[in-house]
């Protein structure tokens, strides 16, 4: 199995992303630390994606690599993929828009199993964005939120409270965009080029890192009465 890794880099770091498995990636303070994840992160991506393992066989082909001025330490990106920028085919698009609402299906279920989503053993941090979020709760509300803010350019919409009704209701008006999937390029935050296919990739990728670090939280405090929908190894 051939792994299409892009590489984000800068003196903080690496962020690798697998191409051909949207939102999957790694990070590291070097190359060859972020690299020898990438493995194991597509094998847990696959199990939860469709269930299947991941071959013994695995090569990683770098296709795209990219300096960027994101903090890259602390889980930023600004990278566009050279083929975010061509125009989506209707299956491809439906793919990935089922799996960014399985993600968020996914993500709400292992909130819904912890307790006390008040609960936290993460000490207060500050990051380029600000204030990280440290309780499940507050998590969960930061995860849904970006709904807004990644699709901003492209529609408008007001956030629902619940992430998965949120994510389908986002997909319904971004099918009433005429030519959606031409997937045309726009400048978004801060000068930073998106498109349709970024926004569902940064989804994933989103969901994932901040379901992984409530996971842990959760596991931390409550053992096995939390779920484990995305198979994270933690």
């Amino acid at each position: 199995m051939i792994i299409r890794a892009i590489v984000e880099f800068n003196e903080e770091g690496y962020m690798i992303f697998a191409e051909n498995f949207p939102g999957a990636f790694s990070r590291g303070k070097t190359r060859d630390e972020a690299l020898g994840k990438l493995v194991g992160e597509v094998r847990q991506f696959l199990l939860w994606s469709t269930g299947m393992k991941c071959c013994d066989d695995c090569y990683i082909e770098i296709v795209q690599e990219e300096k960027s001025d994101a903090c890259i330490s602390d889980a930023d990106t600004t990278i566009i993929f050279d083929s975010e920028e061509l125009p989506l085919t209707f299956d491809e698009y439906q793919y990935t828009k089922l799996l960014v609402i399985k993600s968020a299906k996914d993500f709400k279920i292992l909130y819904d199993s912890i307790p006390d989503v008040k609960q936290t053993t993460l000490p207060a941090r500050q990051t380029f964005y600000g204030s990280i979020p440290r309780t499940p709760e507050e998590m969960y509300i930061h995860t849904n939120e970006v709904t807004k803010s990644y699709l901003d350019g492209l529609v408008t919409i007001e956030n629902n409270a619940d992430i998965y009704l949120n994510r389908i209701s986002a997909f319904q008006q971004i099918e009433q965009v005429p030519n959606y999937l031409d997937n045309n390029v726009y400048i978004h935050m801060y000068g930073e080029p998106w498109s349709l296919k970024k926004a569902m990739r940064r989804f994933i990728w989103h969901d994932r890192i901040h379901a992984k670090a409530l996971y842990r939280v959760a596991i931390g405090l409550w053992g096995s009465s939390v779920v484990n929908p995305f198979h994270f190894i933690v």
